[in-house]
């Protein structure tokens, strides 16, 4: 599948300018959930699609927003090579666009860099219906600002991703996971133990009983630091870090109560809210879910020197992300004006007021 849809899509732009009417961005739709409720006229994007370069001897491959994640992965897999940020899918179809424009990334983000980090150029539709190119397809390539980053956890209010270069790396050589009984205070303190000594760890997790380690590497790396870290081998890693922590397949994110991410420095207190937690990315990711309302666990965020997020669930039509102080907002209001100034592409979806 090679389809370049640039014109098309930058025709619907200057109708929708023309007309003054709001687009709501749709790919496959798996991250529909995710963000305020969407509004405006449905625009289909997922057919601007298409493999656009991939070199696997520079580790970069760009593609366009409607290319799936599964197409992606499949492709890298065939030369051992991966996406290293782990991008969860969230559902089926999952595409390139909505994962960045949501920056969302799995259980290797500590160690292997988040979504925005590793992304090396972008061309983007903006609301002006202009298409507009930022960075490239190499590491040294951007003086100033780098703009194509800022898209990433836009969730498309500045502009629609029409393509997208990444830095890709080889698959590891070996890969084992380790779990072992702890307290939740306890694996706080050993996950942060561990960040600072060279151990070959790309993900951990604390389930509320267990703490799991997944090491990658050399097999004698991994042997020596097994040593050190202790607890039994997870014999079915693969299932429990892709299907169960990436995408979400955990008893603990199962049913429809309220999801709550919590966003904390990775050595603050386990926080005392009534409910359940899950701790991962060495202990700056907790999920939360209970009957706490949104101000308590905004509160407890924020005293932790964090901020909470409602990931998934709930009442979507409230501010989901954590409200901005005065001058962050005004930055992100100026940003939305110089992107998109009549507020056309997915209004609201942010911020109520972007």
């Amino acid at each position: 599948m090679n389809d370049d849809l640039t014109e098309a899509l930058q025709t619907q732009v200057l109708a929708a300018i023309e007309s003054d009417t709001p687009l709501e961005i749709r790919g496959s739709g798996s991250k529909r959930g995710l963000g305020r409720t969407p509004i405006g006229e449905p625009w289909d994007v997922s057919g601007h699609a298409g493999i656009v370069n991939y070199q696997p001897k520079e580790l970069v491959v760009t593609a366009r927003c409607g290319t799936t994640l599964e197409t992606l992965d499949a492709l890298l897999t065939e030369r051992g090579q991966m996406l290293p940020f782990e991008p969860p899918h969230l559902g089926p179809k999952a595409t390139l666009g909505g994962t960045i424009a949501c920056g969302l990334s799995g259980p290797a983000r500590p160690y292997a860099g988040a979504a925005r980090d590793l992304i090396l150029g972008a061309r983007v539709l903006t609301g002006r219906g202009q298409v507009l190119r930022f960075g490239g397809e190499v590491m040294k390539n951007v003086a100033g600002y780098d703009l194509s980053r800022l898209m990433a956890g836009a969730y498309g209010t500045l502009g629609l991703l029409l393509e997208v270069s990444l830095k890709v790396m080889p698959i590891p050589a070996a890969q084992r996971t380790l779990v072992q009984e702890q307290s939740p205070g306890e694996a706080i303190r050993l996950m942060n133990t561990w960040a600072g000594t060279p151990l070959p760890i790309t993900a951990t997790c604390h389930d509320g009983e267990r703490l799991y380690v997944r090491l990658a590497g050399a097999e004698t790396a991994i042997a020596q630091a097994a040593k050190t870290i202790g607890g039994e081998t997870l014999e079915s890693q693969d299932d429990f870090w892709s299907a169960r922590i990436r995408e979400q397949g955990h008893d603990f994110f199962a049913g429809e109560a309220a999801l709550w991410r919590l966003s904390l420095p990775s050595a603050a207190a386990y926080q005392d809210l009534p409910g359940r937690q899950l701790i991962e990315w060495g202990g700056a990711q907790r999920w939360y879910r209970g009957e706490v309302d949104t101000q308590a666990v905004r509160a407890a965020a924020t005293a932790a020197g964090g901020h909470a997020t409602l990931f998934r669930g709930g009442d979507r039509d409230i501010e989901v992300f954590q409200p901005l102080t005065p001058s962050l907002m005004a930055i992100h209001r100026n940003l939305k004006q110089a992107f998109d100034p009549q507020g056309l592409l997915n209004p609201g979806r942010l911020f109520t007021e972007l």
